[in-house]
């Protein structure tokens, strides 16, 4: 688990163990949320892959990387949040800290691309249109490359990686500003450029497609035909879900980035550990709000999600020895054909219809007729109206019923 300088004072837990306790707890629901919403996004989006746009290429790259902080971080940070200090000693500090650096990054940087694109689709539609898949790659491979330039830079020596001021965690030495000047370049950078710019672009993209969709409205509808038309709002519908995301991913990262900042640029003793912990809280939270936005409101993802969920109790159901009753109703029902058929003149009868037979003999001029409603075997006779002139066809003159049991049973000929 670790060495001795592992057990140091500044590995354990600085606030109480039942907030702790709680923290574990949180960090528990949102790994299984964060697991199961994932994994089903990424499935959907692997069933439907040949007909995904280049924007929601940025949607699956933002659930790789939510799915990558929740199998780097939770799985250490839950027994360690339990046990009341950090339990994987220093050189797992560094990689845990520099996972959480990349991924949290590439998220946002994500979605930072996601409306940059958006605003090119709906505000320079001749533009937007020529955006193909393949430069989605493309963009997508530099959202990641440049996060990558952050979360290496405190292992290159340019900032620091350390234990989270509460203990049971790792991240960037906020305090280290406070006496390294190359700390402080890292932060300066790590804040403009990976919080400051994004929520910038974010926050004027898609002020820019409010104004320009409200503006152009009544020219959209005059001028633009159908089939655009229907592309003009799968784009409006993928900007929506794509500001639901962005609050939401803002909203939890945006309370750490306020208490760093407040410990980086401030006296780093007067930030208490507990607003430390429940900023981390919130921003370990954003791994689950992209897969709930995208599974519950995107119309196409809802319904291939739909009809996986569907196959997949048709295939228990099939496999299971307990049918439901309509189904072992139905198969019983198959059963009691195969068995209970019999064979009149070469010709099998069949079984839930309703055949009009002939009377008994001695009663063939009987204006009343008997009507045999096979649902069940042994079958039974019932009365019934005939039209007068209706006559069955009959080439062998077998009698159309015959005693059996005490019961009639009719056969079709």
């Amino acid at each position: 688990m670790g060495n001795a300088s592992d057990t140091s004072a500044v590995f354990a837990s600085t606030i109480s163990k039942e907030h702790d306790i709680i923290m574990g707890s949180l960090y528990s629901v949102f790994c299984v949320l964060s697991l199961i919403g994932n994994c089903v996004l990424l499935l959907v989006a692997y069933h439907k892959r040949s007909t995904l746009k280049p924007a929601e290429f940025f949607i699956i790259n933002l659930s790789i990387s939510d799915l990558g902080m929740t199998l780097s971080l939770f799985p250490l940070a839950i027994p360690s949040a339990f046990i009341h200090r950090w339990l994987f000693g220093e050189l797992t500090c560094q990689l845990y800290a520099m996972c959480g650096v990349l991924f949290g990054l590439c998220s946002l940087t994500n979605l930072t691309a996601l409306s940059l694109v958006c605003c090119l689709k709906v505000c320079f539609p001749n533009h937007g249109n020529k955006f193909s898949s393949s430069h989605a790659r493309l963009l997508v491979v530099g959202v990641w490359c440049y996060a990558s330039v952050f979360a290496v830079g405190p292992l290159a020596q340019w900032g620091r990686y350390g234990p989270e001021p509460y203990g049971t965690a790792c991240c960037i030495d906020w305090r280290a500003p406070n006496y390294e000047l190359s700390a402080l370049s890292y932060i300066v950078c790590l804040f403009l450029f990976c919080y400051t710019l994004p929520c910038t672009v974010i926050f004027l993209s898609y002020t820019f497609i409010l104004l320009t969709v409200r503006g152009s409205r009544q020219a959209v509808q005059q001028h633009v035909c159908p089939p655009q038309t229907r592309t003009t709002n799968a784009h409006s519908l993928i900007v929506k879900l794509s500001v639901a995301v962005c609050i939401g991913f803002l909203g939890a990262w945006t309370p750490y980035a306020i208490v760093a900042m407040w410990a980086a640029f401030g006296d780093a003793t007067l930030v208490p550990p507990e607003a430390f912990a429940i900023a981390a809280v919130c921003a370990k939270s954003s791994t689950i709000y992209n897969p709930l936005v995208y599974l519950l409101c995107k119309p196409n993802f809802r319904e291939c999600l739909y009809r996986d969920t569907s196959m997949i109790r048709k295939r228990i159901y099939r496999g299971s020895p307990m049918l439901e009753p309509k189904e072992r109703f139905a198969s019983q029902q198959k059963q009691d054909v195969s068995l209970s058929t019999r064979f009149s003149n070469g010709q099998q009868e069949s079984y839930g219809a309703l055949l009009h037979c002939t009377a008994a003999p001695g009663h063939v001029d009987a204006p009343q007729r008997t009507a045999c409603i096979l649902t069940a075997s042994p079958f039974r006779e019932v009365s019934a109206s005939s039209p007068p002139n209706h006559r069955l066809n009959s080439s062998s003159g077998t009698p159309s019923f015959m005693r059996q049991t005490g019961e009639d049973r009719c056969l079709e000929r």
